[in-house]
C-alpha cells in the first residue's frame, strides 16, 4: 500500500495574471517611458565639416553645423523632451573666453538649432568652461591652481547672458559652483531674459563613469573635480544642493550621473516639488554599447529598462544619448 499523494494547496492569489499579454502588461505597468521625457545630448566642435565618430561612445559623435542642424531636426519630430548642447571649441585658453563670446561655438549652435526647430524643441546649453579651459576645470583658477568658486560665477554670469542672448530656452550650470543657480538667475534676470529657464545640476557626482565624455570634449583636464564635484559616498548631501538651487531660482534638478545614484535621484525626486532630471552619462552609454556589441546583452532590451530603470527611480526627464533611438524604438516595440 502507498501513501496518497500529498495535498498541494493551489494559489488564489497568482500576480502572474497582470503579466499574460503584451497588452496587460501594458495596462498595469507603473512606470512610462515615453519619447516627451528624453533629452539627447550632442556635441558640436568647431571647424568640421563632416561629423567625428568619438571612439569610446560608438554611434555619438561630434556634429558639424549641418548634421548638428539635421539631428535637432530629427528629434524635434521625434517629440523628445529637448536637446542639450556642448561647444568644443578650436582654441581654448585660461579663463574660458570662447564660452562667453557671442560667436563663439557653442552660441553659435545655439542660434544654428534654434533657426532650425523654432519652439518645436526646447534648445538647451550646458553652462560651464570645462571644454573652454585649457586646463580642462569648470572654472578659473587662482594662482595657486585651485578653482575660485566666487571669479567662476562671474564668467557662469556672462556667459548666460549671451546663451539667453542666442535664444536659448534653458540653461544647464553644471559646474557645481556654491550660489552658481542664484547667480545665473540673477544674470538673465537682469537682463530681460526672465522666460528662460534654469536646469540646475544640483548633485552632480565627482564619477569615474564620466571617462568617454572626455574623449567626447576633447578635455584639458589637470588633475581631478573632487573639491568641487560631490563625493560620491554621500546621498544627503545631493537633497541638500537640490534644494538650495531651488531656493536660489532653479526651475528643474538635475542629479548626474544616474545609474549609479538611483537612490539619490530617488531622495531627490521624494524631497523637491519642481521637476527632476536624470543624465544617463557616458560610462554608463559605453558600458551597455560595450557589453552588446561582445553579444553579451540584448543591446535595444538594456537600452529600453536602463531608461525605464531612471525613471522608475523619480526621473521626470532622462538625458540621454540614446533618446532618438529609444524614440524610434518606442514607436514600434511592445512589452
Amino acid at each position: 500500500m502507498t501513501d496518497a499523494a500529498p495535498h498541494v494547496r493551489r494559489p488564489t492569489i497568482r500576480p502572474r495574471r497582470l503579466r499574460t499579454t503584451p497588452a496587460l502588461r501594458r495596462a498595469v505597468a507603473e512606470t512610462s517611458l515615453e519619447a516627451r521625457q528624453l533629452v539627447l545630448p550632442v556635441f558640436v566642435r568647431e571647424g568640421l565639416t563632416e561629423p567625428r565618430p568619438i571612439s569610446s561612445m560608438p554611434g555619438v559623435v561630434q556634429h558639424s553645423t549641418d548634421s548638428l542642424r539635421r539631428a535637432a531636426a530629427e528629434a524635434a519630430d521625434l517629440g523628445l523632451a529637448g536637446i542639450m548642447l556642448f561647444g568644443i571649441p578650436e582654441h581654448k585658453d585660461a579663463v574660458g573666453s570662447g564660452a562667453v563670446d557671442p560667436d563663439g561655438v557653442l552660441n553659435r549652435a545655439i542660434v544654428d538649432v534654434v533657426a532650425e526647430v523654432g519652439d518645436a524643441l526646447p534648445v538647451m546649453a550646458d553652462l560651464c568652461l570645462d571644454e573652454f579651459t585649457d586646463h580642462g576645470h569648470c572654472g578659473v583658477l587662482t594662482a595657486d591652481g585651485r578653482v575660485d568658486n566666487d571669479a567662476t560665477l562671474e564668467v557662469y554670469a556672462e556667459m548666460a547672458r549671451a546663451q539667453a542672448a542666442a535664444g536659448v530656452d534653458l540653461v544647464g550650470p553644471s559646474g557645481m559652483m556654491d550660489g552658481q543657480v542664484a547667480v545665473v538667475r540673477d544674470a538673465l534676470d537682469g537682463a530681460g531674459h526672465t522666460d528662460v529657464a534654469v536646469l540646475a545640476y544640483s548633485a552632480k557626482y565627482a564619477s569615474a563613469f564620466f571617462g568617454p565624455f572626455r574623449e567626447a570634449v576633447d578635455s584639458s583636464l589637470r588633475g581631478d573635480r573632487r573639491t568641487y564635484q560631490q563625493d560620491p559616498a554621500n546621498g544627503r548631501e545631493g537633497v541638500r544642493e537640490a534644494l538650495l538651487d531651488i531656493a536660489e531660482g532653479a526651475d528643474i534638478v538635475m542629479v548626474k550621473p544616474a545609474l549609479a545614484y538611483l537612490d539619490v535621484l530617488r531622495r531627490v525626486r521624494d524631497a523637491v516639488d519642481v521637476p527632476v532630471a536624470a543624465y544617463n552619462i557616458s560610462g554608463e552609454y559605453s558600458m551597455v554599447e560595450a557589453a552588446a556589441a561582445h553579444g553579451w546583452i540584448d543591446r535595444e532590451a538594456a537600452i529600453l529598462e536602463t531608461l525605464v530603470s531612471i525613471r522608475r527611480a523619480g526621473a521626470d526627464i532622462v538625458l540621454t544619448y540614446w533618446a532618438s533611438e529609444a524614440a524610434r524604438l518606442l514607436r514600434t516595440r511592445t512589452r
